[in-house]
């Protein structure tokens, strides 16, 4: 008898013949006993056996085929129930070639505790202890909406006191600042009874299940019956509410109020990846969104995602929707729920907006993928700033002026170099104002600009790119003077920024251009503008204060100029001379010159 020539072939074989024709989950296994896939199957014995009688078309099949050696199942009751337990068991073993549904957040719920005046909060954490949950919320930014809505409608204790009767009674607690400020009506103290705050507990469980017309009505009515009842003051208190729900309502009512506990899915696809938007409708408002990405491991059909996307989805959030709007029909029917494929009206609309979101969604993660894999941050930053500018090179070498004078005494600048989008200090410059006489920034500036880069490029040093003139037209116009004369105008690129608007002017273009406010190239523009100013006030501010003590010692009659400059070197300042010693001055100046200083602080100290 032959001896068969692939009997792991022949065992799996084996196993898909005893198999039985019910609907219900297999599970394939490596030579390491680890599960590598998990499937659902209407009939198991005929789509487990789909995988042995025939080579598979798909390429990623093939290896899996190729890896099986061994099979589990588990039969169950329906189709649906092999889906649930498909999406349970793939997400316990996330085996390797099944799909990966990329979504692990705790999502946050609003809980109404399960106590005497219940307080209502936020909470990531779902427990079995009678409190009643609503959620989850996608959102954290809508829970806290509704949180913030509840504190401004209705005064509800946030404390975690025991406020049991008989603790009420025995008077042990006291009052707090909540009460003070008029957030809390103090339960603690039996200043409100707890039919009143169910009252309050009632409205916002409306609210949470979407039913804020109903709460709307309620509060119309019991503002009717108290104006009629002259109590004006808590009248108005209910027409405040009223109109914070009213602008809540409008906030999140974006379909037809008929259209009630719904869920709307949609679904696109490509090569690797599929993306399931999920919108919840109850009475017309949106109250739940969310998109869950897919990654495929064996060319999935749309039809089979969708399905497992539904299972997850309701599954995850709770949904007890009787129907569900679909684009088409998924593979997978569910118990007691109907499927719509509109064609018109609001429900149509209501798909087209869950296909919009899905659209965004997918381009906004492609958009993340390229920007992490490829670009680094700076240079996403400079290819921003060349293209709000229309520069022709990428602007890695960036160069700031500013001048500093106070009218036209000790005129300063400064220089400050940023390369690729951060400060490089060490090329920083500071320049004394050497041929202008007086208060003339354009001339000062064509000055520095000129004497920057004859410099650099006797030096042969690298040009910037983009060279950043702080200040208007005048300005700007002095400094390409400078480039013209040196030849430099296809070579760097200069602007100016006028600091009232942050007007940003080309030389020769009355026009300016205006950058949006948060964008990331006006931002490096104004960092370059304001370290030019600081480095350039700093300089100014330490030739002042050298001035001011060079024109003291000016006024000794036999101190020159190159004694001043070795004081000033040795004792900074005029009181570090005052208190030198004689022999420590006699070092500095020479003897003569140091009796000269004692004498005229000695007769400065006497007057």
């Amino acid at each position: 008898m032959s001896q068969s020539i692939n009997p792991e072939l022949d065992y799996l074989r084996s196993l898909v013949s005893v198999l039985p024709s019910n609907p219900g989950v297999y599970q394939y296994f490596d030579e390491n006993g680890k599960i590598i896939y998990v499937g659902k199957a209407i009939n198991l014995k005929r789509r487990v056996a789909s995988y042995f009688n025939r080579v598979p078309e798909n390429g990623k099949t093939r290896v899996l085929v190729k890896k099986i050696r061994d099979i589990q199942h588990i039969v169950v009751s329906s189709e649906e129930d092999a889906l649930l337990l498909e999406n349970n068991l793939i997400k316990k073993y996330q085996p390797r070639y099944n799909v990966l549904l990329k979504d692990d957040k705790s999502y946050p719920w609003i809980v109404i505790r399960n106590e005497a005046f219940p307080r209502v909060h936020h909470t990531r954490q779902l427990i079995k202890d009678g409190s009643s949950y609503y959620g989850p919320y996608t959102s954290v930014m809508m829970v806290r909406t509704l949180i913030d809505l509840f504190r401004h409608l209705y005064p509800l204790r946030t404390c975690r006191l025991q406020l049991t009767a008989d603790n009420i009674a025995k008077a042990k607690f006291r009052r707090c600042l909540e009460f003070h400020i008029g957030n809390c009506k103090a339960p603690c103290e039996g200043l409100q009874t707890e039919q009143e705050y169910q009252e309050y507990i009632d409205e916002v469980r409306n609210i949470l299940k979407g039913n804020i017309s109903s709460v709307i009505k309620y509060l119309k009515d019991k503002m009717t019956q108290l104006s009629d009842e002259y109590r004006f003051e808590e009248a108005e208190d209910i027409k405040r509410r009223l109109k914070l729900l009213a602008g809540f309502q409008s906030k999140s009512t974006i379909v037809n109020p008929k259209v009630d506990n719904v869920d709307t899915f949609s679904i696109l696809s490509d090569e690797k990846s599929a993306y399931v938007n999920f919108l919840k409708v109850q009475n017309g408002a949106i109250t739940q969104a969310h998109t869950l990405e897919i990654k495929k491991r064996l060319d999935e059909s749309d039809s089979e995602l969708l399905s497992i996307a539904i299972a997850d989805i309701r599954e995850r959030f709770h949904s007890n929707s009787t129907e569900i709007i679909v684009p088409f029909f998924p593979e997978i029917r569910f118990k007691g729920v109907e499927y719509t494929i509109p064609q018109i009206g609001d429900k149509k609309k209501l798909l087209e907006l869950s296909e919009r979101n899905v659209k965004f969604y997918r381009l906004e993660k492609l958009k993340q993928e390229a920007n992490v894999t490829k670009t680094p941050p700076h240079i996403r930053v400079l290819e921003t700033l060349q293209k709000d500018l229309r520069l022709k090179k990428l602007p890695v070498h960036i160069e700031c002026f500013d001048n500093s004078n106070i009218q036209g005494a000790f005129p300063v600048a400064a220089c400050v170099v940023f390369k690729n989008a951060k400060p490089a200090k060490r090329d920083y410059r500071h320049f004394n104002i050497k041929t202008v006489v007086g208060p003339d920034d354009f001339a000062s500036m064509e000055e520095i600009v000129y004497r920057r880069y004859k410099r650099v490029m006797e030096e042969g040093n690298p040009l910037p790119q983009l060279v950043i003139i702080d200040g208007g037209k005048g300005q700007l116009g002095a400094a390409m003077n400078s480039i013209r004369a040196l030849g430099l105008e296809e070579k760097i690129t200069l602007i100016g920024i006028a600091k009232r608007l942050e007007e940003i002017f080309y030389p020769g273009d009355p026009v300016p251009l205006y950058l949006d406010k948060n964008s990331s190239s006006l931002k490096i523009i104004q960092h370059l503008r304001n370290e030019a100013h600081r480095f350039g006030i700093t300089f100014h501010r330490n030739q002042r204060s050298k001035g001011a003590l060079s024109s003291e010692l000016d006024s000794i009659s036999g101190i020159g100029e190159k004694s001043i400059e070795a004081l000033i070197k040795r004792f900074k300042s005029v009181s570090g001379i005052k208190e030198a010693s004689f022999d420590e001055l006699k070092d500095i100046v020479g003897l003569a010159k140091a009796k000269l200083l004692k004498a005229y602080f000695s007769k400065e100290e006497s007057a």
